[in-house]
């Protein structure tokens, strides 16, 4: 299974924002630390600014800070909301052939791809945000989009 860019770029921010102590980067400083474009990450933020896991403040003194929420938030429960929750396969015929697939009505393909999905989910469920910025993640994390200090 292969994540979504939004759905990466979801966790990394997240990951970035729960090593930020004090500081409150902006979403132009997140994005130019993920080297993604900013309305790319605008977007990603605004998602998590609506599932209540981060706050975002404009103006002087603005930026983005994780909540409680965000911090304890299940790694699992964000990939679901970024990814959703809807087959792997397109069975009926919603995507670009337009075409329900001849074999729906007998194909055993489609629900062993839907429980490997779950798998896959249900792996992510316990980890909360902090448990995926641990040492060592957390230490490398502060070092992203700095320049390198001299010695």
């Amino acid at each position: 299974m292969r994540l979504l860019r939004s759905t990466d770029l979801a966790l990394r921010a997240l990951m970035r924002l729960a090593v930020a102590g004090e500081s409150s980067p902006t979403t132009r400083q997140v994005a130019a630390d993920m080297d993604v474009p900013y309305t790319h990450a605008a977007k990603v933020v605004a998602e998590l600014t609506h599932m209540g896991l981060l706050t975002a403040r404009r103006g002087r003194g603005g930026g983005l800070t994780l909540t409680e929420r965000g911090r304890t938030a299940s790694v699992g429960a964000v990939v679901r909301a970024f990814e959703g929750e809807g087959d792997v396969v397109d069975c009926e015929g919603a995507g670009q052939a337009g075409t329900p697939c001849p074999l729906s009505s007998g194909c055993r393909l489609r629900g062993a791809l839907r429980q490997a999905q779950e798998a896959f989910f249900a792996a992510l469920d316990p980890l909360t945000v902090m448990d995926i910025v641990a040492a060592p993640t957390g230490p490398l994390l502060l070092g992203i989009g700095r320049a390198p200090q001299e010695t």
